[in-house]
């Protein structure tokens, strides 16, 4: 895999910011509940997915309808017919990001399968889904749980990065300032990171506790 790089700093890191930043006394357990307290805080998610007929990545704000794995895999609700759909089906790899206005934010990376039964749909459906899908009249579309339009989307995640605030906001604006003035990195966050070992740790654990 080819690198890129612009200059040398030598000994000195080239990434203070994730030197000073990144967390790494924080447990799994803390890692994954804290992440999942900020994800049910956020509500909604950016999806993104490949398009194969350009190859350009497409995001779109999903609504998470659900969670699995010990609340580290995510489910969506979707139109089976929309572009999102065939993107997946050429490739399964997909991003989900969160962001909040504390500058907090998530991302996690996995692959997504498309599941259309009746009950699988049943279980995460909202009849909210029916003010986006509508009624077409046909006595079969009609944004019910049983319209074969809506199916289900569930994202089996392989790593996550995220970042949660540690200080609040005058401390975050002081800590910038001090590193303006004296060239100091600010340490503002708890950058965390769940690779896919901890992934799959934490999926077992939560399977034999179900």
């Amino acid at each position: 895999m080819s690198s890129f790089s612009n200059t040398d700093t030598g000994d000195k890191p080239s990434g203070p910011y994730y030197n000073k930043n990144i967390d790494t006394d924080a447990t799994l357990k803390e890692k994954v509940e804290n992440l999942t307290k900020f994800v049910s805080s956020c509500k909604f998610g950016m999806m993104t997915t490949r398009d194969p007929s350009s190859g350009k990545l497409v995001s779109r704000c999903m609504a998470v309808a659900g969670k699995e794995g010990g609340d580290i895999d995510l489910t969506f609700t979707t139109n089976t017919e929309s572009h999102k759909t065939d993107e997946l089906k050429a490739d399964k790899h997909t991003n989900i990001s969160f962001y909040d206005n504390s500058g907090q934010w998530a991302s996690f990376a996995g692959e997504a399968n498309i599941l259309t039964d009746r009950d699988t749909v049943k279980k995460y459906y909202s009849p909210t889904l029916k003010a986006w899908l509508g009624d077409l009249g046909d006595g079969i579309h009609d944004g019910s749980e049983n319209d074969p339009r809506i199916g289900v989307l569930k994202v089996k995640t392989s790593s996550v990065t995220y970042s949660v605030t540690g200080k609040n906001v005058v401390g975050r604006v002081a800590e910038i300032a001090k590193g303006t003035i004296t060239g100091d990195v600010a340490g503002i966050n708890k950058l965390r990171e769940i690779s896919e070992d901890e992934v799959r740790q934490w999926r077992a654990t939560a399977s034999k506790e179900a």
